[in-house]
């Protein structure tokens, strides 16, 4: 039954693909655009680029917010377009490197913020770049192509989203509905892991599973508010839902950790209690009322501090994802619950990498505006925008090098496909719009199964093919042209593959020790009097950050236990009742400032000489602590994270 659906789905999609790029092809022609060819290639890109991502048909909405990505991304490129001819419209050479670097800084940006607005700043740094070269013979219709141009993408992208409506897109609610209930059982099965204290390689197993899982529900929640603004209600509460569950991981982890130096902590009366089995959301109810039962007999202070927290989270979680399931109004508890903390974003870790990003784009840019000039290939133009294309959207990817090589082979298929539509099909159709139409859909469909298959070179396929085939008004059948047109697109994607195998990318152990230095700086800003800044809720942050350590380092076993350590040193400090006066605050500012300087060094010696200034700032403020009678709650995770930071010294200083 499940081959037969997702076969169903991606036949459903390959109709939608075809039917937006139909769609956009009628309409160009049918009001006479110049080049109906943007609209239609706009149309497969917004619709085809979801599926290619999610390997399959995207879930309603995501083709809507790839298409505002795209409106906004080209409105930022045709204004910065603008503003770059009119200064330096007496400057023609000066004027196109200044796209290039334009080109460069939208990658670099693309390359710090949310990977999922990151589309659009690519896209706004090789629009302005294919406009100045556009106009280079006639720099006075610059403002006319740039509007011209605005005007055919709209277009694209509004048949794209036609095309997904008509076809009934799918709503990933369920999906989160199901997850919703899985997490949960999961949740408490780590937790019967941690408090019986099996295989270590076990529980990471678990533990981390449980982190990529949560940060796939918080994709599902970005796909769902994209859907439909009547699911406010459940987006509100699944974003307070991603916090709950991290921190259930953080207090399982943690009741393992406390086992290793002090297993009396946890009571037998407590084993035996998790030792029931639990494999559906029902178990896990009818145990969490049990377990509230026995907090009322024993009282708060009599339970292990990780279990208590772990129970009322689980209990906070649950009445939270009754209401997603419903979408009923919020309740007064859970407003509560859901204005209780304000989260705290993620700074990036990869500000080297995004320089990185930089100089790729740029000098390929600027390679390929060498390359044009000395040669004065008339397709060179061609050249230089598939260079700023291929290395604008492959930098923010995980593998550069394979996106450049997606392009290649995409490029060289379309030298057979594109030489069948502009030799055979289209001057044999170019009498009928029926047939036209019918020969494109028949492209579309198939390359739309094949997109969703992930198959090499499909999406590069479908727009190279798209790109050099004549699709102009009038028409107009150069072979010469076409020739160049094809050539001067393989030549792009080949420099730009050269550019990205040159320039290596060498910030994989730098950004893994930046954000090792984060959990640290984490850690030492929870030691605070300050209420509001104890109310800033960093593990969504924190968690983000170990989610790119995951990627960045699969199977290093270590940095994922340091992490989660100073995860936990961070939570337990945030909470711990730390002695309010002047004297200590002064002395949390100092902390701070130097845990900054130690993520702010550009180099191994001052990195080391500050973290040696930490560690001796750490070992005054437990002096200071026990002069001012500090409870145990907190001379403990101070000892413990000095202790921590001592042993991972040079893992936390050194390249």
């Amino acid at each position: 039954m499940g081959i037969f659906s997702i076969a169903s789905q991606h036949i459903r999609f390959a109709l939608k693909l075809a039917c937006a790029i139909v769609l956009a092809l009628f309409v160009g022609f049918h009001f006479e655009l110049e080049t109906p060819r943007w609209a239609v290639l706009t149309a497969a890109i917004v619709a085809a680029g979801p599926a290619f991502a999610a390997g399959g048909e995207p879930y309603s909405g995501a083709i809507r917010y790839r298409g505002m990505l795209r409106i906004i991304g080209t409105f930022i490129g045709c204004i910065a377009a603008l503003t770059i001819i009119i200064l330096m419209i007496r400057a023609p050479l000066l004027m196109i490197l200044v796209c290039c670097v334009w080109a460069g800084f939208c990658t670099w940006i693309s390359s710090l913020v949310r990977v999922e607005n990151s589309y659009a700043w690519g896209l706004a740094g090789y629009t302005a770049l294919i406009i100045v070269i556009t106009i280079q013979t006639e720099p006075l219709l610059t403002p006319q192509f740039a509007v011209e141009r605005c005007s055919e993408i709209v277009i694209g992208i509004v048949c794209a989203i036609v095309a997904d409506l008509l076809f009934s897109p799918r709503s990933i609610k369920q999906e989160i509905d199901r997850e919703l209930d899985a997490l949960l059982v999961a949740q408490y099965q780590l937790m019967q892991l941690c408090i019986r204290h099996g295989d270590s390689e076990e529980v990471d197993k678990a533990w981390s599973a449980l982190v990529r899982r949560t940060q796939a529900l918080e994709g599902m929640r970005s796909n769902l508010h994209m859907e439909s603004s009547r699911w406010a209600k459940a987006n509100r509460r699944l974003k307070a839902l991603n916090t709950l569950s991290l921190t259930l991981i953080t207090q399982a982890c943690e009741t393992y950790l406390i086992q290793n130096t002090r297993p009396e902590l946890i009571t037998d009366a407590w084993r035996e209690l998790f030792d029931e089995p639990a494999d559906t959301p029902q178990d896990v109810h009818k145990q969490l009322k049990r377990m509230r039962r026995v907090l009322v007999w024993t009282g708060e202070h009599d339970t292990p501090v990780t279990i208590y927290s772990w129970i009322g989270a689980a209990t906070r979680y649950q009445l939270l994802k009754r209401g997603v399931i419903s979408n009923a109004k919020v309740s007064v508890r859970e407003e509560e619950i859901l204005q209780g903390e304000v989260v705290v974003r993620a700074e990036s870790a990869e500000r080297h990498h995004a320089m990185v990003n930089f100089w790729r784009t740029t000098i390929s840019c600027v390679l390929g505006t060498l390359f044009w000039l000395w040669t004065g290939w008339t397709s060179g133009s061609g050249a230089m925008v598939m260079i700023a294309v291929v290395t604008s959207l492959a930098m923010r990817l995980p593998n550069p090098r394979m996106v450049a090589i997606d392009f290649i082979y995409g490029t060289l298929a379309a030298l057979p496909l594109g030489s069948l539509f502009f030799l055979v099909i289209i001057p044999s159709t170019q009498q009928s719009m029926l047939l036209l139409c019918i020969s494109l859909a028949v492209l579309a469909f198939f390359i739309g199964i094949e997109v969703q298959k992930r198959r090499l070179g499909s999406l590069g396929a479908l727009a190279s093919t798209i790109n050099i085939i004549v699709l102009d008004n009038p028409m107009t059948f150069h072979f010469s042209q076409f020739l160049d047109s094809a050539l001067g697109q393989l030549v792009g994607c080949f420099l730009a593959f050269m550019v990205i195998l040159l320039i290596r990318d060498n910030s994989q152990a730098r950004t893994g020790r930046v954000l090792l230095n984060q959990f640290v700086s984490a850690a030492v800003s929870a030691m605070t009097t300050n209420t509001a800044r104890r109310k800033e809720n960093r593990l969504p942050a924190l968690y983000q950050q170990l989610f790119l350590l995951l990627n960045k380092f699969p199977g290093d076993l270590a940095k994922f236990r340091l992490a989660l350590t100073l995860i936990i040193a961070h939570q337990r400090l945030r909470d711990a009742p730390v002695p309010v006066n002047d004297d200590l605050s002064a002395f949390h500012r100092q902390l701070r400032r130097t845990a900054d300087q130690v993520i702010a060094a550009n180099n191994d010696v001052k990195r080391r000489r500050y973290f040696t200034q930490l560690l001796e700032e750490l070992d005054i403020y437990q002096e200071k602590l026990r002069t001012w009678d500090a409870p145990p709650q907190v001379t403990e995770p101070v000892r413990r994270l000095v202790g921590m930071l001592n042993k991972y010294q040079n893992a936390l200083t050194d390249n």
